[in-house]
């Protein structure tokens, strides 16, 4: 019993990290969205440490509770593959939605001339854009709610492995067991989501992004968009 949990303890630790690194969608989101929001290192950590959790917790309550009531492991891997699905289509339509709106902005922003003609005057040139003040309300709102679209969506997202590969093998000797591989692998899955985030924040800070800044907002919806098109048709 013990040799079998040690051995689950090291598949939750690795398994944590391998599902996490070749999954971008658990970092890519934060890092795009980090970049085009301007969201400071404080806030891109906690808000993708509270997805992480919510990522994690939504598939070990799901586990615990299908232990508790009996559920078969096939049945619960069917929901967590709803589930799934349901998480990748989201993605795609939040990516989508938020290019569309990105783009739309960028366009509105562009400056452009307009001449006018006056009796008194004679003919001047007007330069103007179409952005006006309601629409830094609209972008205030959006930075507000981002981070909540982004915390459903992650948990609506299952931890595949963890409910066949690591609680219910786990269940089979003692419930410490399923607590202590559950806990492994959640912890090492949000570090991991962390660390690359982390990483990737401190390395855009020594880069000059200032050639397209103007378009991060299109290339974080497009990331986005096809991080969900690889979650539901690629199988990532």
């Amino acid at each position: 019993m013990e040799n079998s949990i040690a051995l689950l303890s090291a598949t939750a630790v690795s398994l944590g990290f391998i599902h996490t690194i070749l999954g971008p969608d658990h970092y890519l989101p934060f890092i795009v969205l980090s970049e085009a929001r301007k969201w400071n290192l404080r806030k891109t950590m906690l808000i993708t440490f509270l997805c992480g959790l919510g990522h994690v917790l939504s598939s070990v309550l799901l586990g615990f509770a299908g232990i508790a009531i009996g559920l078969s492991v096939n049945r619960l891997v069917s929901v967590e593959s709803f589930r799934g699905n349901i998480a990748a289509w989201l993605f795609i339509a939040f990516g989508l939605v938020y290019m569309i709106i990105s783009i739309r902005n960028l366009y509105r922003r562009k400056k452009h001339t307009h001449p006018h003609f006056h009796h008194e005057r004679g003919s001047h040139v007007h330069e103007h854009s179409h952005i006006s003040e309601h629409t830094h309300v609209h972008d205030t709102d959006k930075a507000r709610t981002t981070p909540w679209i982004l915390f459903l969506i992650f948990v609506f997202g299952p931890c595949e492995p963890l409910i066949p590969v690591l609680m219910y093998p786990a269940a089979e000797n003692n419930i410490h067991g399923t607590v202590v591989v559950a806990l492994l692998f959640s912890i090492v899955t949000i570090a991991t989501m962390m660390g690359v985030v982390l990483a990737f924040k401190l390395g855009f800070s020594k880069i000059n992004l200032k050639p397209v800044e103007k378009y991060s907002n299109v290339i974080a919806g497009a990331m986005i968009f096809l991080s969900g098109v690889a979650i539901r048709f690629l199988g990532l």
